[in-house]
């Protein structure tokens, strides 16, 4: 028996980097898959690797910023396979290299918008329908920088401290109901978000001299711990905080 055999999963970001690597795993151990994202030529590539692995999959273009886009995502969710399991709110939006003084109230905005607000969003749209079926599974993608301090990411490190406190509180109101919420805080993975910062060596060098295990993470790692979570091997665990980061956080 495949590990989410006939469970249904949104993902948020499902078109690349740690959200993709999320789809395909889910896809893998038998979960019926639904990604969102504003690119829909990648989502379509993603859709498409999953179909010719045998799995299913479907998009939903639009952005978690969009309360029209969200809604239409869960109506179609529930109307194609019935029921929804699982959500991983991946979406995210970095901005980094400026201290506080440096950003401005629109960028600020809308880093808060998708990181935080975005998550507020969709999870209201999921828990009408986990709530009716008693259960659910709901994985939020924060970051290393919610847990230890980085120079020149205060939004960025303000929209996921507030995202941990949020996952705390979700497992607190619905584990009666049964439904489940844990964060995963990955430090440096290798995704196209990092593809400037991994092409310099001058810069990277530094940053992984902060990591025991001296690389970026893989997506496919943190889309392993995911899985963990998202499954029933994971019923006890609720309201966690699970940190990826090859040893960044005690170092």
């Amino acid at each position: 028996m495949k590990r989410l055999q006939g469970k249904v999963a949104v993902i948020t970001g499902g078109n690349a980097g740690i959200g993709e690597a999320i789809a395909k795993a889910f896809a893998r151990e038998g979960a019926l898959v639904v990604i969102t994202g504003r690119r829909q030529v990648e989502l379509d590539r993603v859709v498409s690797d999953i179909v010719k692995e045998e799995g299913k999959a479907f998009s939903v273009a639009g952005s978690v910023t969009d309360e029209l886009r969200v809604q239409e995502t869960v109506r179609q969710t529930v109307q194609r396979f019935g029921r929804l399991d699982i959500l991983v709110n991946n979406a995210g939006l970095g901005d980094f290299g400026k201290r506080l003084h440096e950003i401005d109230d629109p960028t600020w905005m809308e880093v808060l918008d998708v990181n935080l607000t975005g998550v507020f969003r969709m999870t209201r749209a999921v828990l009408p329908q986990m709530l009716k079926q008693q259960r659910g599974s709901i994985v939020n993608i924060s970051s290393i920088a919610s847990l230890v301090g980085i120079p020149t990411l205060s939004a960025y490190a303000a929209s996921k401290g507030a995202l941990d406190s949020l996952t705390r509180s979700l497992a607190i109101d619905y584990a009666k109901e049964g439904i489940r919420c844990n964060v995963v805080n990955p430090g440096l993975i290798d995704t196209p978000m990092a593809a400037p910062l991994m092409s310099n060596p001058e810069q990277l060098d530094p940053i992984l001299a902060h990591y025991p295990i001296r690389r970026a993470g893989k997506p496919e790692e943190v889309a392993n711990m995911v899985l963990y979570l998202a499954s029933d091997e994971a019923a006890w665990v609720t309201g966690g905080t699970f940190p990826i980061d090859g040893g960044m956080s005690i170092s």
